[in-house]
């Protein structure tokens, strides 16, 4: 097996530090219970479960797209990023997180388009029409929210008015999460037409500042929490029932079902070989390029977990609460 240099988990501590949270791809530290350090890993997860090996330049890739797409909505909504003191690295405001997900679709793709073909009609209580056809737009975007199941492991739809019945979010407050996923989407949809994608799905996480302010937080726009498809050839494939040219982990998901494994008890998953390792880091690579219009540059350094402790530690030095 040939060695990549990748980041699988880390174990810091750092001044003033009061907790740590391992997601699935993000490493998140809590300083001063004022600021969060997220260092973005080279793991890579899907259908809720982390995958045995990393891919290389993922977590930079993730972390690099993430705050060019916050400094882009800023004027939106605010957001949670402060500085991105390492190509893997993310300091933000501390907030108190809403406990649902945003998922926001334009098209009826990936779980949508798995729940229609199963005969359902109505997803996270929106009402989906018929004679629908994979991969084909809404009339305008649909919000089908996500919310932790009670074990914490996966995500599980949930409706508007589910949310506000339980108290998970408050009307007023889920109002104005709506009014910026829908802003945000369009901002996303503007930026992808001009790189020559169609956004057509994505997810935004928002907060609570200790002030009481709601900011967009983690990442957006990003592969693993958005779907693109490539705007050349998109309406012949609709046509002609041809999948779409994809820049998304959808190309991920869909080994792992053509392997038979979706995450379901008593599956295993599948043997990811070198070369799939490679070419699913060159996928994240050339997304990273049509996703920002830029060359992307790898990050040289033999050893990435002290290059990442030294530019935390500079920054913590330099920034000291």
């Amino acid at each position: 097996m040939t060695h990549f240099r990748t980041i699988n988990t880390t174990h810091f501590n750092f001044p003033n530090q009061k907790a740590f949270y391992k997601g699935k791809v993000r490493d998140v530290y809590n300083i001063n219970n004022e600021l969060l350090i997220m260092i973005a890993s080279d793991r890579i997860s899907a259908f809720d479960v982390v995958l045995p090996r990393q891919i290389p330049f993922k977590g930079q890739i993730l972390n690099q797209i993430a705050a060019k797409m916050l400094m882009a909505t800023k004027d939106i909504v605010p957001n949670w990023l402060i500085a991105t003191p390492d190509p893997n690295v993310a300091v933000g405001l501390l907030c108190e997180p809403f406990k649902v997900e945003m998922v926001i679709r334009g098209f009826l793709t990936g779980h949508a388009a798995r729940t229609y073909h199963e005969g359902k009609r109505v997803l996270c209580g929106v009402q989906l029409p018929n004679g629908m056809k994979e991969n084909q737009a809404f009339d305008k975007p649909i919000i089908t929210p996500t919310t932790k199941a009670a074990d914490g492991d996966h995500d599980e739809d949930i409706s508007r008015a589910a949310i506000i019945a339980n108290g998970i979010v408050s009307e007023e407050d889920y109002i104005q999460l709506e009014k910026y996923t829908h802003l945000l989407f369009k901002r996303g949809t503007e930026l992808a037409k001009e790189r020559g994608l169609i956004l057509v799905d994505t997810k935004y996480e928002f907060g609570k500042t200790s002030e009481g302010k709601i900011v967009l937080i983690d990442e957006i726009h990003t592969p693993d929490s958005s779907r693109y498809f490539y705007a050349d050839g998109y309406e012949e494939r609709l046509k002609n029932d041809e999948p779409q040219k994809q820049l998304s982990k959808e190309f991920v998901r869909q080994w792992l079902i053509e392997n038979d494994f979706q995450g379901k008890a008593g599956q295993q998953i599948p043997t990811m070989t070198d070369e799939k390792v490679l070419e699913i880091s060159n996928r994240y690579i050339e997304l990273y390029e049509q996703i920002t219009g830029e060359k992307f540059v790898k990050s040289d350094e033999v050893d990435l977990i002290q290059r990442i402790q030294k530019n935390i530690n500079n920054y913590l030095e330099l920034n000291t609460l």
